[in-house]
């Protein structure tokens, strides 16, 4: 290995290697407050170059799913602190990814007094799992007001700045795998009439106001965006400008100079592959920091460093059953396998307990 395990940059910041965790939902935030379980979590794999958090609501509204942090409280805040100071201690870089879950969602799921609200009023398929009653068809959102968009633009700008006090270097914005961001981007998820609805350039101008908005209150170099092009996952069927509406995405964030751009490849789990030449487009329009994540072993990811495709990879499944995976895959150790049984169950097991390398 060459490049994999050599240190690099992203943006001011310097990283160990050029390993970067993905964001992976756990569901061990207990009330919705980071707490020493998740410390302990996430300590434990500090040896990449960068962490990325789970899901991370920025509002009460965006907590769609049991037990999954906020960003918006000051018992929160105070929550991420220990967290962000452990994983400093062992070296990584730390960002926290804010996540609102728009419609894919439950009112049994939200605290008391939050809104279901999404770009439009269309309940998205499947069903989601509530600690209360199990799984629940996802219902019928509200459709967001202009001013609900101003006051979740808003929410994003005050997650943003919690984050920078609870010690993160950065935040990632969810514009991925069927959340709020992508759902105003996509036409199934978007059927709505106004400025913020019809053409691409309307389309994205939800998801480009809050980048904005993050990047006017804690700088461009705290802020990543993470994209899903090609995904379908929580109801985000393909569709025939698909191409064309990423490249002009790839072209706007690029003028704004967040300081990466987060490609999500889910075909090893069983979706529709990323096209490469959307990767290539994005690789060369995008001038700043490119993370590529999907299904990568150390083989794939040194090749695709060496051929220039990214900058860094990311890793999910690999880190979550393997805490020490750089060493693993530097020395070529076997791995832990998985146990998807406990990746959203609440404790330790399956989450705190894979085994580290001996010596």
């Amino acid at each position: 290995m060459t490049l994999l395990f050599t240190e690099t940059v992203l943006g001011p910041l310097k990283l160990q290697n050029r390993l970067a965790m993905c964001p992976m939902t756990r569901n061990r935030a207990t009330d919705n407050t980071p707490n020493a379980l998740m410390a302990q979590y996430y300590a434990q794999r500090a040896s990449v170059g960068l962490i990325i958090t789970e899901g991370t609501s920025p509002s009460p509204n965006g907590l769609g799913y049991p037990r999954i942090p906020g960003i918006f409280s000051p018992a929160q805040v105070a929550g991420w602190k220990p967290i962000t100071d452990a994983v400093h201690a062992k070296g990584a870089m730390m960002f926290v990814q804010l996540m609102h879950c728009g419609r894919i969602a439950h009112p049994l799921n939200l605290p008391a007094g939050a809104r279901l609200l999404a770009p439009s009023a269309v309940a998205a398929a499947g069903e989601m799992y509530t600690d209360a009653a199990g799984l629940k068809p996802h219902p019928v959102p509200q459709a967001m007001t202009e001013a609900d968009t101003k006051a979740a633009i808003a929410e994003f700008v005050q997650a943003a700045k919690n984050a920078v006090t609870a010690g993160f270097d950065g935040v990632e914005l969810h514009s991925a795998n069927g959340y709020l961001l992508e759902q105003f981007i996509r036409p199934n998820s978007n059927q709505r009439t106004d400025r913020y609805g019809g053409s691409i350039e309307n389309r994205a101008r939800f998801m480009l106001e809050v980048a904005d908005a993050v990047i006017g209150a804690i700088g461009k170099d705290r802020v990543g965006i993470r994209l899903s092009p090609f995904g379908v996952f929580n109801d985000m069927p393909q569709y025939q400008a698909m191409a064309a509406d990423y490249t002009y995405l790839a072209q706007q964030l690029n003028a704004r100079g967040l300081v990466y751009i987060h490609l999500v490849d889910h075909s090893p789990m069983g979706a529709p592959p990323v096209p490469a030449s959307m990767k290539a487009t994005f690789r060369k329009t995008f001038t700043r920091t490119l993370i590529l994540s999907g299904g990568y072993d150390a083989a794939r990811a040194e090749s695709d460093l060496a051929a220039g495709k990214c900058d860094l990879i990311g890793v999910g499944r690999p880190i979550l059953a393997n805490p020490d995976l750089a060493a693993r895959w530097k020395t070529g150790a076997a791995l832990n396998a998985p146990d998807m049984a406990t990746f959203y169950t609440p404790g330790p097991k399956g989450y705190t307990d894979y085994p580290a390398l001996k010596g």
